[in-house]
């Protein structure tokens, strides 16, 4: 019986909870643990829900939630006990107990598996001459029911019909489905032909979602080997958690270690049997995670059934669902499903039970490219002859690296064009600006802070949009996921997995939704070092930098050095996971699952969306954050207006310009004009060091000046050290902040190509030079490692759940930019 069969003040013994994982896993949480005694308290006025005393708490339950709980009551335990034993019991406690115990070794299985798989075969092997047929109420599909007896056990085995998934194009799924949910079997057989794994896990993907404890019978496992193929099974099994037992049904090899297996994961003693989500892709999910939480709102449903399964049947349209859901009092449901599928398809161009059919099979196409090695002569499809060609263990590489390197050598080149456009456009703005306003600081702040600042970042805005356009066609096709394949045993090597690497790879456009996907990653420790490494992937805030140091002093080969810059971030983020994964993490054996889906070839009008969309959020950059730091950057470096030394600068050239006045006034002819041209040079050489006096006097040269003593071993001046500074707030401010430095150096408002005159013109007191090609390249190193923005900072303690991991974070990666930054210029000056 069950506990809902209980009246008000009897006792029971619960013998197993029933229902899917995320269920029973809260129900066991919440006391209700085989072996313990329970009692009915009351029960509320319309009968639900029930009030039980269980280990010392009284907790409430739906009626339905309670039927899922498997009890023995005093009465019925005394009805179970043989009639030669029921005088020797005396204890009803202990009788009730040894009831429970016997009845829990009762095993409910179900077989489930695709027409012609073999799951009969093992089912008759299985039940002998105990099978037992019947004929179910209002279907005409016949199920079949035996028993089999192992190690003090007792299996009872439904054999259901064959199908090929639980969507609701036949009665047979119709009814698969249905009694999975209504009869919650403990364990599910899932028998696969082992001679088409691919097509059979379709099947496994579908109970993977339904969250239930499953063991795999790889049945005609000899087929498999005598075509000559591989299957790492054990690892296939880890990666699904499922255990997978090879099975050859026909002659009763395996049945015995198959049911040995059902027992094991019944009594929750195997390792490998685990909770797994199949990932489909952000905007998938979060369409499942819209609906899921409607679901959520009733008990009834998520009792019975996996909202997660539920929610992912409503977005692939299930008639037989939707149907059930139509009643009024699940309209939100079927809104939001509704609203969300509708959402799906316009964004993804095709039907969404088309897109989750193809993650499925991308998921099983990951798995299976891990663990199965096919027979060479067996034909193979159009996205498998792609693959040997893209992922093919020599070629696989040079063709990933020429990608990459295309896209940086197309950001430099196409995007020179339209940033020279911008360019031209933003100074003609700030001419208009000076023109047309009247003199005074706030034209300055005008010119200089705001048109200054935010101009010489959005100059980059082309490259950054040419850089994401690759990114996108490179996830729209399909390539990501084969580039995170390529790398797996790089990645191994560092104690990661493959799919570590698509999270890297994102870093590139963005760390902080690089950060936020590794949740797909299921080991913590993996997880967490993949966040700490995450910021060594070079995101498009940095290009500025690199693209204006790149121009000033790499100009012949651009694309060349930019490649080799964003390398090095990865070699950095290697060697660091090396490091950490030996001293500071365990290595774990958790297998991960790497999705491959199908190649497409996306539509220009999808990937130039994506493209836009990242760029827009650029661009508010521009409008916010970068605006204001630009505008306060500005104000420290405007004011004070004076000091002493610009005071006696002034002094000077008053009593210099006097001086030639009084010489002028005594010459005539070419004297006089040679007079007046050796006046204005020296003006001028006055002027440039009153003007550098001031901006080194200003708040922020103080600042700079500072802090030039501890990076002046880099290579840097005061200025850098303050754009670097700047760079805590958003990347993109370090050259925001040095156009506005450098402005003030000059008549007119520093474009990209003039900033880069200014950066190479720019000398110390002695004359030498602050910029150098030596000291540029331990700039561009201390920009790539120091300290990720504050938004990533942000991230990082969301998704690890600790501040301790985002200040280690801004500590260990400021520490190694200064250590390498220091290498690389006291190293390269020694070879000078």
């Amino acid at each position: 019986m069950n506990l809902a069969e209980l009246t008000t003040g009897q006792e029971g013994v619960i013998v197993k909870v029933k229902g899917h994982g995320a269920f029973r896993k809260r129900i066991i949480e919440m006391g209700f643990v085989r072996g313990k005694k329970v009692k009915v308290i009351k029960n509320a006025p319309l009968k639900d829900p029930i009030e039980y005393h269980v280990m010392d708490y009284k907790i409430s339950l739906r009626r339905n939630e309670a039927s899922l709980i498997e009890v023995v009551s005093r009465e019925e335990a005394k009805n179970m006990v043989p009639t030669q034993y029921s005088g020797t019991i005396t204890d009803t406690d202990d009788l009730l107990t040894r009831t429970a115990t016997e009845k829990r070794k009762t095993i409910n299985v179900a077989l489930v598996g695709n027409p012609n798989c073999g799951k009969t075969t093992i089912f008759n092997q299985a039940s002998g001459a105990n099978e037992h047929v019947g004929n179910y109420s209002g279907v005409t599909i016949e199920i079949k029911t035996g028993y089999f007896y192992h190690n003090g056990y007792t299996l009872k085995v439904s054999d259901l019909p064959g199908t090929y998934s639980l969507s609701a194009y036949s009665p047979e799924e119709v009814y698969v489905r249905e009694h999975i949910s209504t009869e919650t079997p403990d364990i599910i057989i899932n028998v696969l032909d082992a001679s088409n794994l691919e097509r059979n896990l379709y099947l496994t993907s579908q109970l993977i979602d339904m969250d239930l404890r499953t063991v795999v019978a790889l049945n005609m496992f000899d087929d498999l080997q005598r075509k000559g193929d591989k299957l790492d099974y054990p690892h296939l099994g880890k990666m699904l958690g499922i255990p997978f037992v090879p099975t050859v049904g026909s002659r009763g090899k395996g049945i015995e270690e198959l049911f040995q297996i059902v027992i094991d994961v019944y009594e929750d003693k195997i390792d490998e049997a685990r909770r797994v989500r199949i990932n489909y892709g952000e905007t998938i999910e979060r369409a499942i995670e819209a609906i899921e939480k409607h679901i959520l709102e009733f008990d009834e449903l998520t009792s019975k059934i996996s909202p997660r399964f539920l929610a992912i049947k409503l977005l692939e349209k299930d008639k037989v669902f939707h149907e059930q859901l139509s009643v009024t009092k699940y309209q939100t449901i079927i809104q939001e499903s509704t609203r969300q599928t509708k959402k799906l398809e316009k964004t993804l161009q095709e039907d969404t039970e088309t897109t989750i059919a193809d993650a499925r099979y991308g998921f099983i196409a990951g798995a299976m490219k891990e663990t199965y090695r096919e027979n060479p002569r067996k034909r193979r499809r159009k996205t498998e002859v792609i693959d040997s060609i893209l992922t093919h263990r020599l070629f696989g590489f040079p063709f990933f690296f020429f990608f990459i390197w295309l896209m940086f050598q197309s950001t430099f080149k196409l995007g020179e064009y339209p940033m020279n456009w911008i360019e031209k456009g933003v100074s003609f703005l700030s001419q208009w600006a000076s023109s047309t306003m009247t003199p005074g600081p706030f034209t300055d702040l005008v010119v200089d802070g705001v048109i200054g600042g935010v101009g010489g970042v959005i100059v980059f805005l082309p490259n950054i949009l040419i850089l994401f356009f690759f990114i996108s066609f490179m996830e729209d096709t399909g390539y990501m996921a084969r580039a995170a394949f390529i790398m797996d045993k790089v990645m191994h090597k560092i104690g990661l997995h493959g799919k570590s690497f698509i999270p890297l790879i994102m870093g590139f456009g963005c760390n902080v939704p690089a950060i936020m996907a590794t949740r797909t990653i299921e080991d913590p420790n993996n997880r967490l070092l993949t966040i700490l490494i995450n910021p060594f992937m070079s995101c498009s805030a940095r290009l500025p930098v690199y693209i204006l140091l790149i121009g000033a002093f790499f100009p012949d080969h651009p694309g060349t050095v930019l490649f080799l810059l964003y390398a090095t971030g990865i070699a950095i983020a290697v060697i660091v996971a090396r490091i950490f994964k030996r001293y500071m993490f365990h290595k774990s054996d958790t297998p991960f699952v790497m999705e491959l889906p199908p190649y497409r070839l996306p539509t220009l009008k999808s990937t130039t969306r994506h493209m836009w969309f990242k760029g827009s959020q650029y661009l508010k950059k521009m409008g916010g954050v970068i605006m204001v730091a630009s505008i306060i950057i500005w104000f420290m470096g405007y004011y004070p207006r004076e000091n002493e030394q610009t005071r006696a600068l002034e002094q000077k050239k008053e009593q210099l310009v006097q001086q030639y006045n009084d010489l002028q006034a005594s010459a005539d002819g070419e004297l006089a004009e040679k007079i007046e041209t050796e006046r204005e040079e020296k003006i001028e050489k006055l002027d440039h060091l009153s003007e550098k006096l001031r901006h080194e006097g200003s708040y922020i040269g103080r600042l700079g000046k500072s802090i030039e003593p501890v990076i002046q071993p880099l290579g840097f001046d005061w200025k850098m050290g303050v754009s670097l500074l700047s760079g805590v707030a958003a990347k993109e401010i370090v050259v925001s902040t040095m156009a506005v430095l450098y402005q003030t150096d000059d008549a007119e408002p520093s474009g990209n190509a003039q900033l880069i005159e200014q950066i190479k013109k720019d000398t110390y007191p002695d004359g030498t030079p602050v910029f150098t090609t030596l000291s540029a390249i331990s700039f561009l190193i201390f920009t790539l490692v120091y300290f990720p923005c504050v938004a990533v900072i942000a991230a990082i303690r969301k998704e690890s759940g600790s501040w301790k991991w985002a200040m280690f974070t801004v500590f260990y990666t400021t520490g190694l930019a200064y250590l390498l930054s220091l290498i690389i210029y006291q190293g390269g000056q020694m070879f000078q």
